[in-house]
């Protein structure tokens, strides 16, 4: 008895066709339709590896490591700038999945600059940040915005040490008034000094000072005082709103 031959069916040329033009390894420029370039390493069709992409409209450019089709590894983003034609850096370090994650340091267009730690896009764990002003904050960040421990250093010779939240003073904090010679301790709510000390704090080597010095105030115990005086504040703050949402901002 004959043997019956399997009918073997062949692929259809265009996935041949597809096939055959599928990207994998490194590879020589890749032109888009809407001009855009790409060119590095490619694996199963997508940008995988190393490699440079320039986008055409906005003149931006990224070179770096790519894992299936993003940014993610170690790249640097530069700009176009208008005035010059000339690329300048944007972000410099880690990337995961598209986003600035890990450590970094960014350039802005104001002269601003970030060193630091970076989450899914943002300002998030420790960093430095020097603003156009002169003024630099160090300390922890979190969704772009200070939040946690921090000092922040300005222009004019003062700066402020303590604790932030979203962005504003929020907790135990020392303002020091390097220009005066004076310290201010004490509580701090959305920005706002509440309650505290004011003390002398280099006061001759200021190069302003007041023109009388602050009176020696005679207590037997001034931290119990300050203590007790937050306290009857927090009191009051919370007979309104609860002590959790106005430490805690939450709702």
């Amino acid at each position: 008895m004959p043997f019956l031959k399997k009918n073997r069916t062949n692929p259809p040329p265009s996935t041949l066709l597809d096939t055959k033009t599928q990207k994998c390894g490194l590879r020589c420029t890749v032109f888009s339709v809407d001009g855009d370039e790409y060119n590095g390493e490619w694996l199963n069709n997508t940008k995988h590896g190393k490699g440079t992409q320039v986008w055409k409209k906005s003149g931006a450019m990224y070179i770096g490591e790519w894992r299936f089709g993003k940014p993610n590894g170690h790249g640097t983003l530069s700009v176009l700038l208008p005035e010059t034609k000339e690329n300048a850096t944007k972000y410099c370090g880690g990337w995961k999945n598209g986003k600035k994650h890990g450590y970094g340091m960014q350039f802005y267009k104001c002269s601003a600059v970030y060193e630091g730690e970076w989450s899914e896009g943002y300002r998030s764990g420790w960093g430095r940040m020097c603003y156009e002003s002169g003024d630099i904050y160090e300390g922890e960040w979190m969704k772009d915005k200070t939040h946690g421990q921090g000092t922040i250093r300005f222009a004019n010779g003062n700066w402020f040490e303590g604790t932030w939240r979203d962005g504003k003073k929020n907790g135990n904090g020392k303002f020091y008034y390097s220009d005066k010679g004076q310290i201010y301790e004490g509580l701090w709510l959305q920005g706002v000094a509440k309650c505290g000390t004011l003390s002398e704090f280099g006061r001759n080597e200021a190069p302003a000072p007041t023109q009388y010095p602050i009176p020696q105030l005679q207590l037997v115990d001034m931290q119990l005082v300050l203590s007790e005086a937050k306290s009857v504040y927090l009191e009051r703050i919370n007979s309104k709103f609860p002590l959790h949402d106005t430490l805690t901002g939450t709702k």
